[in-house]
């Protein structure tokens, strides 16, 4: 395989000079393939189900060239673990040996600007190396130079947001949990003192995304129909997935009213609901009642969540998450049903049915039981005014415990 070995000045790519928009170093989308590929690998994604949700045949190819042709990153070749044996030792030694050579040319480029040029020139050499570090180096490479940039002196307060927005890319693009949460929020104090609407919006996707690698579901859906209609930050993701990801969180926790008016009539949502059709058919399916088709639509899901790095970790939570809810609007319209009405509905056997019910129930999940000698599900609705006056008895009570032992710390 060859590499190429042509310095950094004649070969711009190499090495980009900063945008004022965000670029996409690194590339979000081929971290998407890695991980596709690495599903596929283990056998948690089926070669069938890839195909029928899009993902091309020639996918390895593709994402082998980008990463030892395009970017020559030796490192991320070795972090990816799909690949093999596909580049030998030599050519590995070779990208290194490349990286590290155009590398330290971009570090004379910004010392050199540091003793003749202005904050200006220095500002745009750091990022230069930054940016080939995200590209063509390692995590630790990567991570490290974008901290160089933010160690700049005179760096502005927009500046510095977008510093920390990249590093927390550069973390994302890794999987780095406790990185991405930190680096994000030194961004949001940043921009809560003073930062643009702009980099203020772009904030909230970074957020809800982080979010949802922590499984915060219920966070991040707020914070994902907030930026519907102003989503700007396709070097993260693309739109569609960006409305996947909200469609599919909100599904868990808004109200089927506001369903119905922001996630299934939301004109944005609607221009790219085709570009989806198993997310967009579990949202109208839940909101139409239809559950033998919605069930459906939550099995078809399944390899969709698998094949999205954001989704795939908590694939399990979501299928059940949405089982409880199926069931849960269902049985909300009766005060008892049969099983065999209630399968019938769902198009499950009464077998498969009382056994989901049955576990969801024992869980807390579902308030209901199962009549099994009636073959009946009833259920249980708690008495709303009652509840919320026994949970008020309890915080009082608990607030004139305190009270009093405040009094006798006093008195002592």
């Amino acid at each position: 395989m060859e590499v190429d070995a042509t310095p950094p000045s004649v070969t711009p790519d190499d090495a980009a000079s900063p945008a004022s928009e965000p670029r996409k170093i690194p590339d979000m989308a081929l971290a998407q393939d890695l991980h596709r590929l690495l599903v596929l690998s283990t056998g948690e994604l089926d070669p069938a189900d890839a195909l029928a949700i899009g993902i091309p045949a020639d996918l390895l190819d593709r994402a082998f060239r980008v990463v030892t042709v395009d970017l020559q990153n030796a490192a991320l070749y070795r972090h990816a673990k799909v690949f093999g044996t596909r580049a030998s030792p030599e050519d590995l030694a070779r990208m290194e040996e490349r990286g590290t050579r155009i590398l330290g040319e971009l570090e004379l480029v910004a010392t050199s600007a540091g003793e003749t040029a202005g904050d200006a020139e220095v500002l745009d050499a750091r990022i230069a190396a930054a940016e080939f570090a995200a590209g063509s180096l390692g995590r630790e490479a990567a991570l490290g130079k974008r901290d160089e940039v933010l160690a700049l002196p005179k760096l502005s307060r927009g500046k510095k947001i977008d510093a920390w927005m990249d590093s927390a890319r550069v973390a994302m693009f890794y999987g780095d949990g406790s990185e991405i949460v930190e680096r994000i929020e030194k961004a949001s104090k940043l921009a809560e003192d003073g930062g643009d609407w702009d980099r203020r919006n772009r904030l909230k996707v970074y957020r809800a995304l982080s979010k949802l690698l922590d499984r915060d579901f219920e966070t991040a859906s707020s914070l994902l129909l907030d930026c519907i209609s102003t989503f700007s930050c396709d070097e993260l993701c693309s739109y569609a997935d960006f409305v996947a990801y909200a469609t599919i969180s909100n599904l868990l926790h808004l109200p089927r009213t506001q369903l119905k008016e922001k996630i299934i009539d939301g004109p944005e949502i609607r221009a790219v609901f085709n570009e989806m059709p198993r997310v967009r058919d579990l949202a109208t399916a839940l909101y139409d009642c239809d559950y033998e088709a919605y069930l459906r639509a939550v099995a078809h899901l399944q390899p969709f969540l698998v094949a999205d790095r954001f989704l795939q970790p908590h694939a399990g939570f979501i299928l059940r998450e949405l089982h409880v809810l199926g069931y849960k609007q269902f049985l909300d319209s009766y005060k008892s049903v049969t099983l065999e009405s209630m399968a019938l509905s769902f198009g499950v056997g009464k077998d498969f049915l009382d056994l989901q019910l049955s576990r969801f129930i024992a869980a807390g999940r579902l308030t209901a039981k199962i009549d099994k000698y009636g073959g009946v599900v009833d259920t249980n609705r708690p008495d709303l005014k009652n509840a919320q006056y026994r949970d008020m008895i309890q915080k009082g009570d608990l607030l004139l415990n305190r009270i009093q032992k405040l009094a006798r710390v006093v008195d002592m």
